[in-house]
């Protein structure tokens, strides 16, 4: 199967600043839930804005769709990128500009230079799938943090991109929205879109994604199935992260009675279903 995306043995440094990306190479699949993970500073943002056609790698390739985008980077490639790699940045009074949600919504549609009758459906479709069609006429600058974010997801979405990158997502919100983003996550992974998700939350991260990718110092150091690599207390360590609650919960228990789960809960259906394994062979 030919990646959506590519990069090979990709760097990147910022002026007077120790490299930010080193040597990265990688490939991103049709229908993945990946969580980005690692300490800030770690390389995530960069590796998200070189995705993105934001950044130029200085050295190395970058292919979306086995096409490779450097080193050239006409205005077609990068257009044709940014349509199928949206990003949501972790601060979405960053990302919106226009006077309304409807006009904000439509401005990158617009951009491509699409027939007017097909930028309304997509803008439709995308404000149908954040709950914004009562939010049309609202400036988007006076809408809550919770708000913003869907107006900002909404944005990408308008542009029917294949890949979405959510740079700290739930970064500034409270339970209620952050339950709203996951459930929009989960939604947009049955749609079928592909999404890498930059988090602290190590716990949403367990929640969301199947693979993880963890950086640290500009360096990948771990790919894989997410319970491998949150179970690796090497990786954990070295990265400076730590597992998920329900994780450490499990293994408490399970020293506690000296029962093998052979997969950690992610979510709390899955650790109640360990609960009852554990009540059953102790009664």
């Amino acid at each position: 199967m030919t990646p959506l995306l590519e990069l090979q043995n990709v760097s990147f440094s910022y002026p007077e600043a120790a490299p930010a990306l080193r040597n990265i190479s990688l490939k991103v699949y049709p229908g993945e839930r990946i969580a980005v993970l690692g300490n800030n500073g770690a390389g995530k943002s960069t590796f998200f804005l070189i995705c993105n056609g934001i950044l130029k790698p200085q050295t190395g390739s970058l292919f979306c769709h086995g096409q490779e985008i450097t080193p050239t980077y006409s205005k077609k490639q990068l257009l044709e990128l940014r349509q199928n790699v949206g990003i949501v940045f972790q601060d979405a009074d960053n990302q919106i500009i226009a006077s309304t949600v409807e006009s904000e919504v439509s401005f990158g549609p617009m951009n491509l230079r699409l027939p007017l009758e097909q930028v309304q459906q997509q803008v439709d479709a995308a404000l149908a799938s954040m709950q914004l069609q009562t939010y049309r006429d609202r400036a988007p600058q006076n809408l809550s943090g919770g708000e913003k974010k869907r107006v900002s997801i909404a944005d990408i979405l308008a542009m029917q991109p294949q890949i979405i990158l959510f740079d700290e997502p739930s970064a500034s919100l409270d339970p209620y929205n952050t339950n709203l983003l996951e459930q929009t996550l989960h939604q947009l992974s049955q749609d079928g879109i592909t999404m890498l998700v930059s988090t602290h939350d190590i716990d949403l991260a367990c929640r969301f994604a199947e693979r993880a990718i963890v950086f640290n110092d500009g360096e990948i150091i771990a790919d894989g199935p997410i319970n491998s690599v949150l179970h690796d207390n090497e990786i954990i360590e070295r990265a400076g992260l730590r597992k998920p609650l329900l994780f450490a919960a499990a293994d408490l228990l399970t020293e506690t009675f000296g029962l093998t789960v052979a997969n950690a809960p992610r979510d709390l259906t899955e650790f109640s279903d360990l609960l009852q394994k554990l009540k059953t062979a102790h009664k």
